[in-house]
C-alpha cells in the first residue's frame, strides 16, 4: 500500500506540473497584453511599462514560469507586497493575492461538491438497491424510467425551473445563497439545498442504473447462491455479499465522476449566482487573469487527483481480493 501511495503521489505531482506548464504557455499565445487589464481605460505607455515590471511580465516567459513555480514553495515579492508560500501570484484584475482569493471562495465549492456527492450517492444507490431487490415489479419500472428521464436533464435548465417552482411561486424553499457553516448551520444547509438537489440529479440517475445492474449481476454469483443455500437470511446475503461485491464498479465510476462533479459545481455556481471556485474560474478566463486561472486550475486538479487516489485505495478496503502494490 505504501509503495502504491508513493508512486501515485509522484504521478500526481508530475500531472500538476504538466497542467501548469500547458496552461501557462497557452496563455501567452493570446495576442492581447494581460497588463492592459490592470492598466485600465486611461492607460499610457509609461503606466503599462510600470505594470509589466510590477507583475513580472517584463521577463521572458520561461523565466516567468520558473518564478511562478518557485513562488508556490518559497513565496515571491511583488510591488504590492510580499506573497507568502504557497504563492500563486497577484491577480492582474484587482492586484489581490490569488491564494487568499481561492481560500476565501473554496469553502463554498467544497460544501457544494461534498453535499452533492452525499445526496446522489444516498439517493442513487438507495434507489438502485430497491429496484434490484424488486426486479421486474412496478417499483423497478418506475425507478428505471425515472433514471432515464433525469439523465437527460441539465443543470442550467433544471435550476431556473426549480427556482421558479419552489422559490418564487410557492416559497417552499429558500433562495440559494452562501452562509458559512460557522455562522449558521441551518442557513448554510437551506442556502445550498436547492443547488445540491439540482446538481445531484444527473449523477443520481446514473448511479441508480449502475447500482441496479451490478446488484442484479451480483445476486446471480455462485458465492451468493451458496450463502443462500446455507440458510442465511436474504437480508444478510443481500448486504453482506451482493452489496459489497457490487461496490467495485461503482467506486470505479465514482473516481471518474469526481472531475465531472467539480465541473457540475462550476455550472451550478454560475446558474445560482454563488461566489465559489467555479464562478471565479469563469471570471478569470473572461478577464484573461493568468495568475487567478493558474491558481484555480492547480488547486482543482490537486483535489481531483487526491480524491482519485483515495478512491483507488478504497478498493483494498471494499474487496479483500484486491491488493495494491
Amino acid at each position: 500500500m505504501l509503495q502504491f501511495l508513493i508512486r501515485r503521489t509522484f504521478g500526481a505531482i508530475l500531472t500538476l506540473f504538466l497542467i501548469s506548464a500547458v496552461t501557462f504557455f497557452m496563455f501567452f499565445a493570446i495576442p492581447q497584453d494581460p497588463a492592459l487589464l490592470a492598466c485600465g481605460k486611461n492607460c499610457t505607455p509609461d503606466a503599462l511599462a510600470v505594470i509589466h515590471q510590477n507583475l513580472g511580465l517584463d521577463k521572458p516567459v520561461p523565466v516567468q514560469f520558473w518564478n511562478f513555480l518557485v513562488g508556490i514553495f518559497a513565496g515571491r515579492d511583488f510591488a504590492v507586497g510580499h506573497c507568502s508560500a504557497p504563492c500563486f501570484g497577484v491577480s492582474f484584475s484587482n492586484q489581490q493575492n490569488v491564494w487568499d482569493t481561492i481560500v476565501d471562495r473554496f469553502p463554498l465549492t467544497l460544501s457544494l461538491s461534498v453535499g452533492g456527492l452525499i445526496v446522489f450517492l444516498i439517493v442513487g444507490l438507495g434507489a438502485g438497491l430497491i429496484a434490484a431487490k424488486n426486479k421486474g415489479t412496478a417499483i423497478d419500472k418506475i425507478f428505471s424510467s425515472a433514471s432515464l428521464v433525469l439523465t437527460s436533464m441539465q443543470i442550467y435548465f433544471l435550476g431556473p425551473v426549480v427556482l421558479g417552482l419552489f422559490v418564487y411561486s410557492t416559497g417552499w424553499l429558500d433562495k440559494p445563497s452562501w452562509v458559512p457553516i460557522g455562522e449558521s448551520v441551518s442557513g448554510w444547509f437551506m442556502g445550498l439545498l436547492i443547488p445540491w438537489l439540482v446538481m445531484s440529479v444527473i449523477f443520481t440517475a446514473n448511479y441508480t442504473r449502475m447500482s441496479r445492474s451490478t446488484m442484479i449481476e451480483q445476486l446471480q454469483e455462485e458465492h451468493v447462491r451458496a450463502a443462500r443455500a446455507k440458510g442465511m437470511s436474504s437480508r444478510y446475503v443481500f448486504f453482506r455479499y451482493a452489496w459489497r461485491g457490487s461496490l467495485i464498479p461503482i467506486v470505479t465510476i465514482l473516481g471518474m465522476d469526481l472531475g465531472a462533479l467539480f465541473g457540475g459545481a462550476m455550472v451550478t455556481e454560475i446558474t445560482f449566482g454563488l461566489p465559489g471556485i467555479g464562478r471565479l474560474a469563469r471570471d478569470s478566463v473572461i478577464d484573461k487573469d493568468l495568475p487567478l486561472t493558474m491558481g484555480v486550475m492547480i488547486v482543482s486538479a490537486a483535489f481531483i487527483l487526491l480524491f482519485n487516489l483515495i478512491v483507488d485505495a478504497m478498493y483494498a478496503v471494499i474487496d479483500p481480493r484486491v491488493r495494491l502494490s
